[in-house]
């Protein structure tokens, strides 16, 4: 049997409605095939257009084996770029960001303009032609602030999705925003233990008190269908009435989703008293609450919007047993630290809540490390959530696999 049969045969025997098979949380193959069958293919989210106002600044990120830098160019575009000098590899941006005139490696110091474009090579003797040796792009695509890249070498359709999160997204207005702060927390879990612990909140009583004092999880925006909840109909309504599209939107594949949810009663903001962390708001709607409009969109991020700033989340893989969790808090660029908004306020719950969740993902990982393992079964009530991100990873997957 071949690694990819092996892999395949792993996902097959999952029991519906029930966890994974020990080894797919473990084992370096299957890690390996999400990368080249998932992480390789699907569009990755990098960071926001925001983070690179003026030409020169860049970000870069790690996509399994793929190192890309993401430029803003003299021309005003964003651009991705493979993180891989034309000469001999070494990466050309090696900070996490930055802001240049020109792109040089470091090794050898050939310079690429913003645009990728080789301009000085030295000693490379006149048979040498600069225009074969420009940087290698990857597929690029911004919508509303989210830049997206993917490596692969012919990239899915983006306008389904760009289509369906732009109306929800829109009236937050993100292009008039600036990321207040940024942690990057590294998980010593494997990736879908990551996401798994965020499709459900099972697990939030007696571990999330800090988040408890705003957020509530509606059971009815799983995205496996059910009845809808009377108090999130009347939010909806309330809500889409000011202008805020709010109904659920499910990706037909399962891959993203978009709704809006009411907070605990009297919460506004993600804070300890649930009151507005900044003296701004992100919409125009003049609706006093709008609770938190929910995204994601798998593999790679997760997000939520409030009144007055929104989060962005990202998640990348370093290996089997260890995930980087990037949080942006977003707040309106005009707002000031110290005048609009107190840093520590802002961040307070979700630095705990992250580090919370970091705590219950290598707990995870340890207990499925256990040969003694054995994978249990999904709550109906509480578990719908997992359960879809699990059937659209096993439905990928396979369908992969199997080609």
């Amino acid at each position: 049997m071949d690694k990819k049969a092996a892999v395949l045969d792993l996902i097959r025997q999952r029991k519906a409605r029930h966890a994974l098979p020990r080894a797919v949380y473990s084992d370096p193959e299957v890690y390996r095939q999400d990368l080249e069958q998932l992480w390789h293919k699907e569009w990755i989210f990098a960071g926001h257009t925001f983070e690179l106002e003026k030409p020169g600044q860049y970000l870069t990120l790690q996509i399994g084996d793929y190192p890309i830098a993401v430029v803003r160019g003299g021309d005003g575009q964003v651009r991705a770029f493979h993180n891989a000098c034309r000469h001999r590899g070494s990466k050309v941006c090696t900070e996490n960001s930055g802001k240049v005139a020109k792109l040089v490696c470091p090794y050898h110091k050939w310079v690429f303009d913003l645009d990728g474009k080789l301009l000085f090579a030295g000693n490379m003797g006149p048979e040498f032609n600069p225009a074969d040796y420009g940087l290698k792009l990857a597929h690029c695509e911004v919508v509303n602030t989210y830049i997206y890249v993917c490596v692969a070498e012919a990239a899915p359709d983006f306008a389904r999705f760009r289509d369906a999160v732009s109306p929800f997204i829109g009236p937050h207005n993100l292009e008039d925003c600036k990321v207040a702060f940024e942690s990057n927390l590294v998980e010593r879990g494997n990736w879908k233990l990551v996401f798994e612990n965020n499709r459900e909140c099972y697990h939030c009583d007696g571990t999330h008190p800090e988040l408890l004092n705003s957020f509530v999880e509606n059971l009815s925006v799983a995205g496996v269908g059910g009845e809808e909840d009377p108090e999130l109909s009347a939010h909806w309504d309330r809500c889409e009435a000011a202008g805020l599209p709010s109904r659920l939107v499910m990706d037909e594949a399962g891959q993203f989703r978009m709704t809006r949810i009411p907070l605990s009663a009297g919460a506004v903001s993600y804070t300890m008293d649930g009151k507005p962390a900044v003296a701004r708001r992100l919409d125009k709607s003049g609706e006093p609450n709008i609770g938190a409009l929910l995204y994601f969109n798998y593999p790679s991020t997760w997000n939520h919007f409030l009144g007055d700033h929104a989060l962005s989340f990202r998640v990348l893989p370093q290996g089997p047993n260890e995930t980087l969790v990037t949080t942006k808090w977003l707040v309106p660029k005009d707002a000031q630290e110290g005048i609009d908004y107190d840093l520590e306020r802002l961040t307070r719950v979700w630095i705990a809540t992250n580090d919370q969740d970091r705590r219950l993902v290598e707990g995870a990982q340890a207990g499925v490390n256990s040969p003694a393992y054995e994978p249990g079964p999904y709550s109906s009530i509480a578990e719908n959530g997992v359960c879809q991100f699990v059937d659209w990873y096993c439905t990928q997957m396979a369908g992969r696999l199997a080609d």
